[in-house]
């Protein structure tokens, strides 16, 4: 996106008042040829008053040799955006308090692609005038080309707080919350900005993305509805559409997403992964399996599809194929902290102590919060008669379950709460 001009904020310099007599430096230097005939009073007199027109004049003819403003506005109209930038470099360091010549300056460092010198132009001529139109603006759409999404947002919220119906200024910000993953945010900015745009289909996917992951999964819906109506045969949005339907806890319709998914595009990578996992969470192993060997064929390194694929063969007492399913997970990725987690469990099972304590305690390393690895140290040591250890384990599984309860209790909607209440009253 090029930069805004700095439409009623530009350089408009006024007009120079120049000597319509052509002169020169070597004008106004007494001859060389008078050196070889001698002095009269007259010649005396003429040298003498060149010689006071030159103390006047010699300054304002060198400087009318230097870059002016209107030298660097006919650089832009010719579109010779670097003889432009030094034109204006040129009049800034004449006059370091000219903002509207840092922000023209700025403008034409962008369209060279030079973001951070821009937006050092534009931060100068902010700090000489904050009220310049479109300097906030144009700050932001620097630091967003740099992928500097913190001082993009911070730009582009000063642009809304001045004009708070800025479609540019509040699509760019949404998509700045968007890139660093504050989707709660984005989804804020992105939904006003994606009414506004109703055809923009990449606005809308990202709008959909931003509420799925910040567990808005109504708006998700209606927006992934929207995007299927508009492309019937785009895998990602069955894909998305399929997540946002698990996490309203409709795993059929999410399966079927799934599925469709799949059809359009069975050589992308993590569809079967994904569809293979609603497959697992179902119980539905021999479907799952199916689809976690088709992920594996396209990408044998998947640890979260080798490690549930591992958990299938432990589920059907195949421990010999589980194993080395686990230990390919780990070797792909040394802090998966599920594939220790399942390794632990199946040494454990097998009463080898001295493998799975490991495991365990590397999974606890990686992920000190989740308490199933807690649970599994804490058979453990039960098992090896570490009573006193055992039991500080499990009152820590307690522990950490109690707290995810209070934390989903914390998330319920407040009507949920107000609920029974309001039936007592009718």
């Amino acid at each position: 996106m090029i930069p805004i001009d700095q439409g009623g904020g530009g350089y408009t310099p006024q007009s120079q008042p120049f000597p319509k007599t052509k002169l020169s430096v070597r004008s106004l230097l007494f001859p060389i040829s008078s050196l070889c005939r001698p002095f009269s009073s007259r010649s005396l007199h003429r040298w003498l008053r060149s010689l006071v027109v030159a103390q006047f004049l010699l300054p304002t003819i060198l400087l009318a040799q230097e870059p002016m403003p209107s030298d660097a506005i006919a650089f832009e109209q010719q579109q010779k955006w670097t003889e432009a930038a030094q034109a204006w470099k040129a009049v800034t360091a004449r006059n370091p308090n000219d903002a509207a010549a840092f922000a023209a300056l700025g403008v034409d460092l962008a369209r060279l692609q030079k973001y951070d010198d821009a937006a050092s132009a534009y931060r100068k001529a902010l700090k000489l005038n904050a009220r310049l139109p479109g300097i906030q603006l144009n700050l932001g759409l620097a630091e967003y080309k740099q992928q500097r999404w913190e001082a993009a947002a911070t730009a582009f919220r000063a642009t809304l707080a001045v004009d708070p119906k800025n479609t540019q200024a509040q699509t760019l910000l949404g998509m700045s919350y968007y890139a660093s993953r504050k989707f709660e945010l984005a989804a804020q900015y992105l939904e006003p900005a994606s009414k506004a745009d109703p055809a923009n289909a990449e606005l809308h996917q990202r709008l959909a993305e931003s509420c799925l992951w910040a567990k808005k999964a109504e708006c998700a819906m209606e927006e992934f509805r929207m995007l299927l109506q508009q492309s019937p045969d785009s895998a990602p949005t069955h894909f998305l559409m399929g997540q946002a339907l698990d996490a309203l806890g409709k795993p059929d319709e999410a399966i079927a997403e799934l599925e469709a998914a799949v059809r359009i595009a069975p050589k992308e990578p993590n569809l079967h992964y994904a569809l293979g996992n609603m497959h697992w969470k179902a119980q539905q192993y021999d479907e799952a399996k199916k689809e976690f060997e088709l992920e594996l064929a396209l990408n044998p390194n998947h640890e979260q599809a080798l490690t549930l694929l591992a958990d299938i063969e432990w589920k059907n007492d195949n421990p010999d194929a589980a194993l080395p399913l686990l230990q390919k997970a780990i070797r792909a990725n040394k802090n998966f902290r599920l594939a220790y987690v399942e390794l632990g469990a199946i040494y454990l099972a097998q009463n080898d102590y001295k493998q799975a304590e490991p495991a365990i305690l590397q999974a606890i390393k990686l992920e000190p919060g989740e308490p199933d690895a807690h649970y599994q140290l804490g058979r453990l040591y039960k098992a090896t008669g570490r009573k006193a250890e055992a039991e500080k384990e499990l009152a820590k599984v307690r522990e950490l379950r109690k707290k995810a309860d209070e934390s989903v209790a914390e998330k319920m909607p407040a009507a949920a709460a107000t609920e029974p209440a309001d039936k007592n009253k009718n």
